[in-house]
């Protein structure tokens, strides 16, 4: 997991009224916890409870070996990969339309699709800006973290 997730998780917990958040991707787990702001007491910034466990991942493979993908060959480009498990969905509802589509311009920062994750619908934003050369999900399809979604290039 990394330091931006990280970070993410910390935000939130502060914005909420939760005192405490575990995630848990793979093997990896983090869990963050706050103390009860009380009186006059200076509140203590959330500390990782638990250690996050890196463990080396291999570079992603040209082909899927199996799965959604087969033994289709992802484009050259950049892979924007799911982030998290969860529905994916292509547009902010069903009547709308799709956020993206092959050959699209798109900037860093543009909301290219929604991922459902535990009742929350959480924007996936391309992360470098080009034109969309691939979408390798359908609407509505179950991801998993990591999967290959976008090829930008």
């Amino acid at each position: 997991m990394d330091l931006r997730k990280i970070k993410k998780l910390i935000d939130l917990l502060e914005e909420s009224q939760l005192t405490e958040i575990e995630i848990k991707e793979g093997e990896e787990s983090v869990r963050l916890a706050r103390q009860p702001r009380t009186g006059s007491a200076p509140a203590a910034a959330p500390l990782p409870v638990a250690h996050a466990v890196e463990h080396p991942r291999p570079a992603p493979p040209a082909e899927e070996p199996h799965g959604k993908h087969g033994n289709r060959a992802i484009p050259d480009g950049h892979v924007v990969r799911s982030p998290m498990v969860g529905t994916y969905y292509a547009s902010p509802n069903p009547e709308a339309s799709p956020f993206i589509s092959v050959g699209q311009s798109v900037k860093a920062g543009d909301t290219l699709a929604i991922i459902e994750a535990m009742k929350m619908f959480n924007p996936i934003e391309a992360d470098v800006s080009g034109t969309i050369v691939a979408i390798l999900v359908e609407n509505g399809q179950p991801v998993e973290f990591d999967e290959p979604m976008f090829v930008i290039g």
